[in-house]
């Protein structure tokens, strides 16, 4: 449900801004107590809206972690499910995209979000509504390289389909800014 307080928990989670009562806690500590920047360096966000460059695909995924070789960026575009759109652009890696990336569609610009997460290798993934406005064709790519990325990694998933959130071990249903279900996905279909 829009408006029940999901982004706001990513947010915070980020901290973009602090809760006014209650903590926030990774590891056993409070975010008020860490650096914004050495936090936020742990972790990886996939958003709904990918901000892409007017840059080469290279240098876009690259953005996730400056320091990455070629073939590092490579490896995380395969694992993405992003090489073959990629090998079939005229320039490959080097294709360079307009701005915000209009020449590909959402299917293309979330998988190579999902590569930057890759290259990153932050152990907290945020997937904010990653999959939320793709065909199913484009879900599945997505869902495929997210099978890769998630195992040893904490996970939050942002989304209003159930089925998007089938595999997570912790569900919290939320409504006005409150939990109103908690569970695993078997467990939320026996509560309807």
């Amino acid at each position: 449900v829009s408006g029940a307080g999901k982004s706001t928990i990513f947010n915070l989670i980020l901290r973009f801004y602090d809760p006014q009562s209650g903590n926030v806690a990774v590891d056993d500590l409070s975010v008020a107590e860490v650096d914004p920047q050495a936090l936020r360096s742990r972790m990886a966000l996939v958003p709904q809206e990918v901000a892409l460059f007017d840059d080469t695909i290279l240098e876009n995924i690259r953005y996730g972690r400056s320091d990455a070789s070629d073939a590092d960026v490579q490896q995380a575009a395969a694992a993405a499910q992003a090489d073959a759109f990629i090998a079939a652009l005229p320039q490959g890696y080097a294709t360079r995209l307009g701005e915000r990336g209009v020449t590909l569609s959402g299917g293309q610009r979330q998988r190579l979000a999902l590569a930057r997460a890759v290259l990153r290798d932050a152990p907290i993934l945020l997937l904010d509504e990653a999959t939320s406005n793709l065909d199913s064709e484009s879900e599945a790519l997505i869902q495929q390289g997210l099978e890769q990325l998630l195992p040893g990694r904490t996970t939050f998933v942002i989304a209003h389909r159930l089925s998007t959130v089938r595999s997570c071990q912790q569900i919290l249903v939320m409504e006005r800014g409150e939990v109103i279900e908690r569970g695993a996905y078997a467990d939320l279909l026996r509560l309807g």
